[in-house]
């Protein structure tokens, strides 16, 4: 690596943090995904076993042929129920299948794994003065369980706006985001989403709201990269320090 190399890095570096400084002191409201930036939901109790159930679960009613292949090998429990839903929209089907999911999120509430530096940075935000808000593809009753367990829901309530039986308004569809910002009487270039996935990065661009990625690991950094996000943290860690004044 030449001092050229070094130094450009440097500057990249310095610009991203600056970026995220202004994302994290401007923002009036603050839009959180539940699993990734709050929690690993299923940390104890893998969604690709909770992804397989479904299917099995549609294939002991046999409906073996109603996904793809694509579909039927996604280990993703949203795009199995999203794929029902787009061919029996509000079906009894639907209804049926939604409700399994959402035993199967509160059975992994009960171990999943809170993403490092969240709570204190959830705890410290809320002192100062910005509305917090849970935006999320997962059921309501999930995310207001866990915030029992870890003694976060004062921070949110009544902010809490997840999956409901309206699937085509999962994200990408800004509608929690935007129902989120109703609530809290906040304009959307007032207001900052927390997200770790390219559709949390849709969605907030459909609503206006600046964006704060996180990524755990290299591949979701990745993942939201590509899909144009611009400031991304691997840790939570950077943000605390700015809200305390330490960075």
């Amino acid at each position: 690596m030449t001092s050229d190399t070094t130094q450009t890095d440097s500057v990249a570096e310095t610009t991203e943090n600056e970026k995220l400084r202004e994302l994290v002191t401007r923002a009036r409201a603050v839009l959180w995904d539940f699993d990734g930036p709050i929690c690993r939901l299923f940390a104890g109790h893998s969604s690709e076993l909770v992804a397989t159930g479904l299917v099995r679960w549609l294939e002991g009613r046999g409906l073996h042929g109603l996904l793809t292949e694509s579909e039927r090998e996604s280990l993703d429990p949203h795009v199995v129920l999203r794929a029902v839903d787009r061919r029996h929209p509000g079906s009894d089907l639907v209804e049926e299948l939604e409700a399994h999911l959402t035993q199967e999120e509160l059975r992994a509430a009960a171990s999943a794994w809170p993403t490092p530096y969240a709570d204190p940075l959830i705890r410290t935000w809320v002192t100062l003065g910005p509305r917090l808000a849970i935006a999320t593809n997962n059921s309501p009753l999930v995310v207001r369980a866990y915030l029992e367990s870890r003694g976060l829901t004062d921070c949110f309530a009544p902010h809490v706006y997840g999956r409901t039986q309206d699937l085509h308004h999962l994200k990408p569809d800004p509608h929690c985001l935007n129902r989120a910002l109703s609530a809290t009487g906040a304009a959307p270039g007032e207001a900052l989403m927390i997200g770790d996935t390219p559709s949390d990065h849709e969605a907030s661009l459909r609503a206006g709201v600046p964006f704060l990625g996180y990524a755990r690991n290299a591949r979701k950094e990745k993942l939201l990269r590509e899909a144009g996000a611009t400031v991304v943290v691997g840790s939570l860690e950077p943000v605390l320090r700015i809200l305390r004044g330490q960075a």
